[in-house]
Parts: structure tokens; C-alpha cells; sequence
């Protein structure tokens, strides 16, 4: 689904799960990396150095999901992506409440106070309100699957933005479910959040 949303955004798109293209002369033709739900040490040292270039260079990032779920020793990605997971509870249906919705990214949401949608809900191991643009929060009490309460963070961030040393960043938790890439707002959701971070909008 948003490979076809991408027909109407007169986007390029490479994608790929070989973290060993990461370089320089590879990276230079791109505006903004977005990664889709990657988990673990993905990217060696050299490709850690050609992306931290590529993004101070002015370049834009957007994260989806499980992107919170990588690279726990590389400190450049933790700050870019705003936060790291921590566990969450049993994917369902829960809400959002939003928070801002004049960011590009959440134009699907704007007249809305919150949403409610099926997915898997991360809790970080920090909060990363302090560090970065949150949009949106977790409603915890429409949680209604729970082995424990682990995943309770209280105040619970769950879509932020950040534009540091003109390096554009943007985080959603979106992106687990099969509801979530058949989901039309979520679909424009990320849509927005890339054009953003490719400086296409403000």
C-alpha cells in the first residue's frame, strides 16, 4: 500500500535489506532514509559513518516502528531516532491522542482529537520528551491485553519530529499490523512524514 501511494508522489524508491550499500557514493543520490521496521546491529561501522554524512549533510530520516528497535550501541542513531524499545503488550486495538496536529505528517488526523486503530504499541526505554517534538501519546487505559505492566510509561510518546544541525527526523510507532498498511490516515500519515523529512513540505 504505500508502494502505490508512492505512484502519486512522483517519488524515487530504492529499497533494501543489504545495510553494506551504505556508503557514500550510494547514499548521495538519496533525500531522506526511511526505515521500515529494522531490528538489531544492522549497519556496520563503515555504513554507520556514510549515514551520519548523508544526514548532516541535511538530509532527512524517517523511522517506522521496529526503526526504534536498532542499533542500541550507535549513540548518532539513538539521538536521531529519539528513542529505543523497550517491550510492548500484546498488539490490539488502542488509542492515540494527538497532541499537535499542525506537523505536515499528521494532516489526516487534523479535527481529531485521538484515534483509535489496531497495532503494536512500543514503550521505550527512556521518555523522549525532552528531547524531541512529540505529536501523539498513547492512551494506556485502552489497553486491555496485558501479561504485566511493563509497558505502562505513564506519560507515553508514541509519534514525535525533530530537526537537529538541519538533520529532519520523524518517528511513528505505526507500521506492525496488517490494519496498519491497509489503513488510509496511516498510509497518508507516513506519506506526509517523508515528504517532510525530504524538505517537500514545511
Amino acid at each position: 500500500m504505500l508502494y502505490d501511494q508512492s505512484k502519486n508522489q512522483n517519488w524515487v524508491i530504492t529499497a533494501t535489506e543489504d545495510s553494506t550499500l551504505f556508503r557514500d557514493n550510494f547514499l548521495s543520490g538519496f533525500d531522506v532514509a526511511v526505515f521500515l521496521n529494522p531490528t538489531g546491529d544492522v549497519i556496520g561501522e563503515q555504513g554507520q559513518a556514510a549515514f551520519e554524512k548523508f544526514m548532516k549533510s541535511g538530509k532527512g530520516f524517517v523511522g517506522i516502528h521496529a526503526a526504534a528497535d536498532c542499533e542500541y550501541d550507535w549513540p548518532f542513531y539513538g539521538k536521531l531516532v529519539g528513542a529505543y524499545f523497550r517491550t510492548h503488550p500484546p498488539a490490539q486495538k488502542a488509542t492515540v491522542i494527538f497532541e499537535d496536529t499542525s506537523h505536515p505528517a499528521m494532516k489526516p488526523f487534523r479535527g481529531m482529537k485521538s484515534y483509535t486503530t489496531v497495532d503494536e504499541w512500543y514503550a521505550y526505554k527512556e521518555n523522549p520528551r525532552a528531547n524531541v517534538h512529540v505529536l501523539a501519546h498513547l492512551d494506556e487505559n485502552t489497553i486491555k491485553k496485558s501479561n504485566n505492566d511493563e509497558w505502562k510509561m505513564g506519560d507515553h510518546p508514541i509519534i514525535w519530529w525533530n530537526d537537529n544541525d538541519g538533520m529532519r527526523s520523524f518517528y511513528t510507532v505505526f507500521g506492525h499490523t496488517p490494519e496498519a498498511f491497509q489503513d488510509e490516515k496511516v498510509i497518508e500519515h507516513i506519506t506526509d512524514a517523508i515528504n517532510w523529512a525530504a524538505r517537500r513540505t514545511n
